[in-house]
């Protein structure tokens, strides 16, 4: 069973204070997490080791970093490798997010060498894909989206890509104002899946977890959730709030 999970990305928010108190706040929160249920916390670089000993000890609860370098190391003034990551004991990292690849124009070339750094090192990517608000009205976001995981992924063999995270952000949704329907993330995650199918086999492609990232909130999750190809979401700002993260962290099927 592919696991089902609630991610935050915490973005560039909070000081440090701040974010010993989310997570204090968070963990005295009335929420559980099954065997197979998962909850990621996407922190600012300086804040993976604190947040990292709040969750010690906790088995379905990690760390993730918001990003990493495409290269080992070198002359790369305030890049941060996956072999940093590696040695912090990070074991996830979100990948080609919608605001890396518009505000710092990570090419699919540079997210499949990113893929291929969190590989090595041992780390788990969080792949992110997403159509903008032109590419909707166009009607031409399935094969948008397509392209997106052909040009950074399928070069990877099909034993790399198993136990995999995908989340879809439907950019044209987020801080917009529009909202994307349940039945239309439903819609996307399930091309997703046959995209990956016809190229790895429907067996791999049953193994990936894929996350929604379209403004969840505590009010639509269980909705988007309950979806057959929804495995949970890659939360933003309602991650901040303690008892809205925890009450998605509920709603996980």
């Amino acid at each position: 069973m592919r696991k089902q999970i609630a991610a935050a990305n915490w973005k560039m928010n909070l000081d440090l204070q701040q974010a010993e108190q989310l997570m204090t706040q968070l963990l005295a929160t009335d929420h559980s997490l099954g065997k197979d249920q998962l909850a990621l916390f996407a922190v600012p670089f300086p804040y993976l080791l604190t947040v990292q000993q709040k969750l010690a000890g906790k088995t379905n609860a990690k760390v993730a970093a918001q990003n990493c370098a495409s290269t080992n190391n070198g002359a790369y003034t305030g890049e941060v490798s996956a072999e940093m990551l590696k040695g912090m004991n990070v074991e996830y990292v979100i990948i080609g997010h919608s605001e890396r690849r518009e505000y710092f124009q990570e090419t699919p070339a540079i997210l499949a060498a990113k893929v291929n750094k969190a590989l090595e090192a041992g780390i788990k990517p969080v792949f992110c894909c997403g159509e903008p608000l032109t590419v909707r009205e166009a009607d031409t976001q399935n094969s948008y989206v397509a392209a997106q995981l052909k040009e950074s992924l399928f070069h990877l063999d099909k034993s790399q890509l198993t136990d995999f995270i995908i989340a879809y952000e439907p950019i044209w949704a987020i801080g917009t104002g529009r909202t994307a329907s349940s039945d239309q993330a439903q819609e996307m995650h399930q091309h997703i899946r046959k995209v990956l199918a016809d190229q790895y086999g429907q067996e791999m492609a049953d193994s990936v977890s894929i996350l929604y990232g379209g403004s969840v909130k505590a009010a639509n999750a269980s909705d988007i959730f309950g979806k057959p190809d929804v495995d949970g979401g890659l939360v933003g700002g309602a991650s901040l709030d303690a008892k809205e993260f925890a009450a998605i962290i509920n709603s996980l099927k």
